[in-house]
């Protein structure tokens, strides 16, 4: 007879393996037609953007269908990252979700051989682009998660720069369940988290906790729920605090050298010290902590005097 520890945790998958099962099984949004529950004439936007400070969320906002990453919905996504992306008071991104669930992955309806391969194309396309620019951009990407993150829902924690969770949260890659590896999902995933974790994630769907998602490195931290917001927040804070170009310029080097071998690795992020050095907030991080004072950051690219 099993333990009740493990009668528990047994119970637990069998809940959020249903879970994840209903939460792929999203309708394709029609942009050109009014939502199911709207109260209004025009359509509920699929994202949400809004910025104060330098912190710009984005909200996936269509928590009836699970925030499932529909191609309209990865075209929103990809609108309100890119919206005025040099902007110098734009310091940080925060990506967080309405509803119970941070994203179920793909929206199965979009898959279905009758929408034929040149769509399927389009919407793989789409999320690798996505993905990628998250990755890209110049400034820091959060993924803020209350909820359970499958398939590419998941590849998109592990593709934001940090990643903060509730103790509630829940992630999984369960396409193997329905014929579906989720091989672009494990590009991410397998770059967050040692092989042999992504590895059984992969091959067989199995959800990890909050917890195990921390011990593994999918995500930075986790809090309890009704902390979520204001630890994200402080991370964002802590952020903005710095200089755009010079966590810009480091964000960039860290990516570029991960490809790398070691010694590459050491000589592109040497010459990338130079090139901060040569900045004038490089210069004035320096002389204000040689002062004892706060640096005052000019957030440009200008270069200091020699």
């Amino acid at each position: 007879m099993a333990s009740p520890a493990v009668a528990s945790k047994f119970c637990l998958f069998r809940k959020v393996l249903l879970f994840s099962r209903l939460a792929t099984k999203t309708c394709v949004y029609d942009a050109g037609m009014k939502s199911s529950f709207a109260t209004h004439a025009q359509p509920e936007k699929l994202t949400v953007r809004v910025q104060q400070n330098g912190i710009r969320n984005i909200i996936l906002n269509n928590p009836k269908k699970r925030n499932a990453l529909s191609l309209s919905m990865l075209n929103s996504l990809q609108t309100d990252i890119l919206h005025e992306i040099e902007r110098e008071d734009l310091r940080v991104i925060i990506i967080s979700a309405e509803g119970p669930v941070f994203s179920s992955g793909h929206d199965l309806k979009e898959l279905t051989s009758s929408q034929g391969r040149e769509h399927h194309s389009k919407v793989f396309e789409a999320c690798t682009q996505v993905m990628t620019l998250i990755q890209d951009i110049p400034v820091p990407v959060i993924a803020k998660v209350n909820g359970i993150a499958t398939a590419a829902g998941c590849q998109l924690v592990a593709s934001c720069d940090i990643a903060v969770a509730s103790e509630k949260s829940m992630f999984a890659t369960p396409g193997v369940n329905i014929g579906l590896f989720c091989s672009t999902p494990a590009v991410a995933i397998g770059r967050a988290v040692p092989r042999k974790v992504a590895l059984e994630m992969l091959f067989t769907g199995t959800p990890i906790s909050a917890q195990d998602a921390l011990l593994h490195g999918l995500v930075s931290k986790v809090v309890l729920e009704e902390k979520l917001e204001e630890e994200t927040l402080k991370i964002a804070q802590k952020i903005c605090d710095t200089s755009r170009p010079v966590v810009s310029l480091g964000k960039a080097m860290f990516y570029r050298q991960m490809a790398q071998g070691r010694n590459t690795a050491y000589s592109m992020a040497s010459q990338a010290m130079v090139d901060n050095l040569a900045l004038k907030d490089g210069q004035e991080g320096i002389k204000s902590f040689i002062e004892k004072r706060q640096p005052v950051w000019t957030h440009t690219t200008d270069k200091a005097h020699k």
